[in-house]
């Protein structure tokens, strides 16, 4: 359950912010640099602060960190 959350946030997150990016500001682009980074982030150290965030919400974890997606 937890990777579906996570897929889903954060992919909404990336489509909202190039969204903002050519409606609102191109500095939008940088919201989306920051998910990408953060992703890379987590693929080496095995830490992610929205699954530390999903499971202090109750989310349950099936097995898999977010950085093995």
């Amino acid at each position: 359950m937890l990777n579906t959350y996570f897929r889903v946030i954060v992919g909404t997150m990336v489509l909202l912010s190039v969204v903002f990016s050519v409606y609102v500001s191109p500095y939008w682009m940088w919201f989306t640099v920051f998910i990408g980074v953060n992703l890379i982030q987590s693929a080496f150290t095995k830490w992610c602060l929205l699954e530390t965030i999903l499971v202090r919400l109750g989310v349950k974890k099936e097995g898999g960190s977010c950085s093995s997606c």
